[in-house]
């Protein structure tokens, strides 16, 4: 694994948690977040999205709700939430930017 293809995978989960937070109270659908990781990365896939989806579900800051139709919906957890506020310590594996606007 390329060190590209792992700054891309952080960076897409913290991209995703970043456009769930900024949407709530509004439950995030795949195809909406796929849309707004189109426009970071133009060749992402809806198989990335979801496997991303999956890493944040696991990790608890995440809930997903997988229709019987086939789409996945999606809602940052109180943790999820956190982790967009800077208000908790973001373990490895999502690429949170330092937070430089602020003395910590």
């Amino acid at each position: 694994m390329s060190d590209l293809t792992k700054i891309r995978r952080e960076s897409m989960r913290w991209n995703l948690i970043n456009t769930m937070d900024k949407a709530r109270p509004h439950t995030s659908n795949e195809q909406f977040l796929l849309d707004v990781m189109r426009a970071i990365y133009p060749d992402s896939t809806a198989l990335e999205v979801r496997r991303e989806l999956s890493y944040l579900d696991d990790r608890d800051l995440v809930e997903l709700n997988k229709t019987p139709s086939g789409t996945w919906f999606a809602d940052l957890t109180r943790y999820g939430v956190d982790i967009a506020e800077y208000t908790i310590v973001c373990e490895p594996g999502i690429g949170r930017p330092e937070k430089y606007w602020s003395a910590s």
